[in-house]
């Protein structure tokens, strides 16, 4: 799916070149760039490796490139390589790498906080949605409805919320006359809740398909 989305956005050499054979993995600061490529070379013939360091000190930030020869080594790699490095295709090299390194850090590390309380604090992000959604007199709770014009696959839906930690259950039910989705999700904390909505609210899944993400009373004190 990837590949074929990128492919839609560009002449296929130059999308090849930029989006499709480089992933971006998350490594420890231990590493060399031997390092890196004796872990990845089972997958494919590698072009080049590249540890990202810090530019004062040299020292690793525990984050690095690798760049095969073929977009479908690259892929295999994502799919096949220890969940640890967290994998992904990286970002096309016009977009700044600190951009690019902030995104990926504040996406892939919330599953690691999976079952504990967020530290929403430390995250400017959510800070300053958190304050712009208090002023939305706004019942919230730590259930969700999720409305879709094209049926969900429970497993793909629970897979995409729990990218937000403390998810406790996502059901997925289907309406047989119009085909369309719905599912319930909840979470262990509102905060979840309020993170999970203000994301996927109007997020685009499958492509060009917007979820509706609206809170559903749980019986709670929403006050707290």
């Amino acid at each position: 799916v990837f590949i074929a989305q990128s492919r839609a956005s560009g002449s296929h050499r130059d999308v090849e070149d930029e989006e499709l054979t480089r992933i971006f993995v998350m490594i420890p600061k231990t590493y060399t760039e031997e390092d890196l490529r004796e872990k990845f070379k089972m997958y494919g013939d590698i072009e080049y490796c590249s540890i990202i360091k810090n530019k004062t000190t040299g020292e690793s930030k525990g984050l690095g490139y690798v760049r095969y020869l073929k977009p479908s080594q690259a892929a295999r790699a994502i799919e096949e390589c220890d969940r640890s490095y967290r994998a992904i295709l990286a970002e096309p090299k016009n977009k700044s790498s600190e951009s690019f390194e902030h995104d990926y850090y504040s996406n892939s590390m919330r599953p690691e906080l999976r079952g504990n309380a967020l530290p929403f604090c430390m995250q400017p992000e959510f800070c300053g949605f958190e304050k712009a959604e208090t002023r939305i007199q706004e019942p919230v709770s730590k259930r969700l409805s999720v409305v879709s014009r094209l049926p969900f696959i429970q497993e793909q839906l629970f897979a995409l919320f729990d990218l937000v930690p403390g998810l406790e259950y996502c059901d997925v039910q289907r309406d047989p006359h119009t085909n369309s989705g719905y599912a319930v999700i909840q979470y262990s904390t509102a905060a979840s809740a309020i993170y999970a909505k203000y994301k996927l609210h109007g997020f685009e899944y499958p492509p060009g398909n917007r979820l509706t993400v609206i809170f559903l009373e749980d019986g709670n004190d929403s006050s707290e």
